[in-house]
C-alpha cells in the first residue's frame, strides 16, 4: 500500500484552521447582533477547532492508503468512518490530474478517477507529488485500455 505525501497534512489543517476561524468569526458576529458572550467564547472556538483539526489531519494521514491491485484501483481511508474502496480498471472512464492553488504552493496535486456508474462516480487520491500524479494517471488510464481489451463478453 503507498501512503500519500507527508505535505498534505498541512492543507488538510490549513483548512481545518480556515473552518474554525469561520466559525469563530460567525459566532462573534452572532454575539454582537444577539448575545453578550465573552470574547474567550469565540476565541476558544477557534482553538478548540483548531487543535481537532490537526488531530484529524494526523490521523487521517496515518488512514489513507492507496494501491494498484491486479484488476482495480484499491483506497483506504477515513477516521470516524473508515472507507474501503476498489475501482475496477474495466469501469474507468477517464483520468484527471488536478492542481489546486494551495496544492500549487505546496508542490502537491490529486488524481481523479471517474468511473462508469452513478454511485460514487469518482474518487480522488489526493496529497501526490506532480510527477507521482502524472505516472499513476498514465497507469490507470493505459491499465483502463488494457482492461477493455479483455472485457469481451
Amino acid at each position: 500500500m503507498e501512503a500519500l505525501h507527508p505535505r498534505i497534512r498541512l492543507l488538510w489543517i490549513a483548512q481545518a484552521a480556515l473552518a474554525a476561524i469561520v466559525a469563530g468569526v460567525a459566532l462573534a458576529v452572532v454575539d454582537v447582533r444577539v448575545a453578550s458572550l465573552p470574547i474567550a467564547v469565540p476565541i476558544g472556538v477557534v482553538a478548540i477547532g483548531a487543535v481537532l483539526g490537526i488531530v484529524y489531519a494526523v490521523v487521517l494521514y496515518r488512514q489513507w492508503r492507496f494501491e494498484l491491485q491486479d484488476d482495480a484501483l484499491y483506497l483506504e481511508r477515513g477516521v470516524i468512518t473508515f472507507v474501503e474502496t476498489a475501482v475496477p480498471f474495466v469501469r474507468v472512464q477517464h483520468v484527471d490530474t488536478q492542481f489546486g492553488p494551495v496544492e500549487r504552493v505546496l508542490g502537491l496535486s490529486s488524481v481523479v478517477v471517474y468511473t462508469a456508474g452513478s454511485r460514487n462516480a469518482d474518487v480522488r487520491v489526493p496529497g501526490l507529488t506532480p510527477d507521482r500524479a502524472r505516472k499513476l494517471q498514465n497507469t490507470l488510464r493505459e491499465l483502463a485500455v488494457d482492461s477493455e481489451a479483455d472485457d469481451g463478453v
